[in-house]
């Protein structure tokens, strides 16, 4: 393996109780792997003694000072770090710190590498299963891939990439899934391991009816700005196929075309046209701003 060096940084809000073990585990498995590194715990804003048990176990801790959020802390980190090999991983225990020198291993030859939780047993809460299969299935369709896990948190990328979607990438717990789609969208290679995923130590901080609501959403923004052509050219066909069946019924059924009626049917016409001409200038622009 090409001895890469590599900085790992850790979000931690209020994660006293696990985020020491965290930090020794991951010293362990690259000092194991002879990898050198640094370790960034990003201290979100913390109530708790969670910058004290890292700097315990032996991290530099970044402080936030309030919390601003899951995504935000990896951006500080970023500008933090000194390599730009990125490696992120969660403080709550909850990815395997032992597959960060096989993540490193696979990036040689990829532009970031994700830990995939997709082995039986990985321990997704179930009310967060079917929203994560569902955007899943959304994402896949949107990507023209199939993407095995959109928003885990350990995986191995390039600062140099990362850096050039930092705008774009929410300051929220939309962090992984914007760069996933980013990356995928733009022809980067991204590689996908399983991994295993165990129970967190201490609460969640995820809410899973709103942050499920802001992950779909994000997905369709993402992929208009990358992909305009996913959403406009779909909804222009079904506008345009509305109207024609709306028109089609009504003179099988042979009724009379009333105001109404061609009104309805000239508008769902004009409306798809001038969709699908706006999704081809936005597919344009984005061709353009590559």
């Amino acid at each position: 393996m090409k001895k890469e060096s590599v900085s790992v940084i850790i979000p931690a809000f209020n994660e006293e109780k696990a985020v020491g073990e965290v930090v020794k585990e991951v010293r362990k498995a690259l000092k194991a792997a002879q990898v050198s590194h640094e370790i960034l715990v990003v201290d979100d804003g913390s109530r708790d003694q969670t910058a004290t048990q890292a700097r315990k176990a032996g991290a530099r801790v970044v402080s936030m000072g309030e919390n601003r959020g899951y995504g935000a802390s990896i951006k500080a980190g970023m500008r933090e770090s000194q390599f730009d090999l990125i490696a992120i991983t969660d403080a709550d225990g909850t990815y395997p710190a032992g597959k960060l020198p096989e993540l490193l291993r696979l990036v040689e030859t990829a532009d970031m590498v994700v830990g995939a939780r997709v082995k039986p047993g990985a321990a997704i809460p179930s009310l967060r299963r079917f929203p994560k299969w569902l955007l899943g299935k959304w994402a896949n369709y949107l990507a023209d891939r199939k993407i095995p896990d959109l928003n885990s948190g350990l995986r191995v990328f390039k600062k140099s990439i990362a850096a050039r979607y930092e705008g774009l990438c929410p300051n929220g717990f939309s962090f992984t899934t914007t760069i996933t789609l980013a990356l995928e969208c733009h022809g980067y290679i991204v590689k996908y391991r399983p991994i295993s995923y165990a129970p967190r130590i201490g609460e969640s901080k995820i809410r899973p009816f709103r942050d499920t609501f802001n992950f779909f959403s994000l997905v369709l923004r993402v992929v208009m700005y990358f992909k305009p052509l996913k959403i406009f050219i779909p909804l222009s066909g079904f506008l345009f196929l509305g109207g024609l069946g709306w028109g089609v019924a009504t003179w099988m059924n042979h009724q009379p075309f009333t105001g109404t009626t061609l009104f309805l049917l000239v508008a769902s016409l004009q409306i798809a046209l001038w969709i699908a001409i706006t999704g081809l200038l936005a597919d344009l622009l984005v061709k353009r701003g590559r």
